[in-house]
């Protein structure tokens, strides 16, 4: 795989995004990464962190076993190296801008490889804040996976609905204070994977997590 083939793919699932206005303006794209690469992704030899019991339902339980495509796993791996290089790109930035409305001045890439075990859940949140755009790209493929889209809200209280959960598909939205999205508790049969893909303001602390923390995307 190469840089290059990872952006034009992405720009065209970009350009051809379904976008969906109740309860807030989102986008759902398919066929985002070139053909075999969200495998190639799955498969990478990172390990699945074991959960840890959250009662307010956040990621943050889990901080420490949390993985990302940060400086040393672009270096262990092509195909995290390709994605993050390519999400960095001007060429998908500028995309991103003109298709989603996002404002990505001063911003940075984070990617993050969310690898969930049965017991995981989120409450409803937004995003807004130090997050620029939100793309969660999905990944795995197993039994019952179908299910597991990330579930949208009117509100903090009120279920709308579910994106669907398809492989090398994606939600994308422009995190605002309507934004409301989580997981419902349910069954997660083996491990569900997906790629959660922000761009992050100079206020993002954990720059550790960041494939490349000195470089603004623009």
């Amino acid at each position: 795989m190469s840089v290059s083939k990872v952006q034009q793919s992405v720009i065209a699932a970009f350009k051809s995004a379904k976008t969906y206005q109740d309860p807030y303006q989102h986008w759902f794209l398919e066929d985002v990464l070139p053909e075999g690469m969200a495998e190639a992704v799955c498969a990478l030899p990172i390990d699945a962190p074991f959960l840890e019991v959250d009662d307010a339902g956040t990621r943050e339980a889990n901080n420490s076993s949390r993985r990302y495509f940060d400086q040393e796993n672009i270096a262990k791996f092509e195909a995290a190296n390709d994605i993050a290089q390519a999400f960095h790109s001007r060429e998908v930035v500028d995309t991103v801008e003109e298709v989603f409305g996002a404002d990505l001045s001063d911003s940075r890439i984070r990617l993050e490889f969310a690898q969930d075990r049965d017991g995981f859940w989120l409450q409803p949140h937004t995003d807004i804040g130090v997050k620029r755009f939100t793309m969660l790209l999905y990944l795995s493929d197993e039994p019952g996976h179908e299910k597991l889209g990330t579930d949208i809200y009117k509100d903090a209280d009120t279920h709308f609905g579910a994106s669907p959960f398809k492989p090398n598909s994606a939600l994308i939205f422009v995190p605002s204070n309507n934004t409301w999205h989580g997981f419902e508790k349910r069954t997660i049969p083996g491990i569900r994977k997906s790629l959660i893909i922000n761009y992050v303001t100079p206020d993002w602390r954990a720059v550790e997590q960041l494939p490349f923390p000195d470089s603004y995307v623009k």
